[in-house]
């Protein structure tokens, strides 16, 4: 799918676990886990708001979008 979620990346950087982030932003865990997976078909704005207000990120900072085919561009240490 050319759609990358990188949620899991975010929560890395701001040291946060999903139980958290979940709790912060009133969905389930198990909802968190699957969009840290890619298993939705879809993010409702204000939930992806929610997460960027407590992750202090953009939507970009989420979201990826790499072409089928596409090699993983790479990442700066840092």
């Amino acid at each position: 799918m050319p759609i990358i979620v990188n949620l899991d990346i975010m929560l890395a950087r701001r040291k946060m676990r999903s139980r958290e982030l979940a709790e912060r932003i009133g969905i389930t865990e198990q909802n968190v886990s699957l969009l840290k997976s890619g298993k939705v078909r879809g993010v409702r704005f204000d939930t992806l708001e929610k997460i960027c207000d407590v992750l202090r990120c953009q939507p970009g900072d989420i979201l990826e979008y790499r072409p089928d085919g596409a090699e993983e561009p790479q990442r700066l240490a840092g």
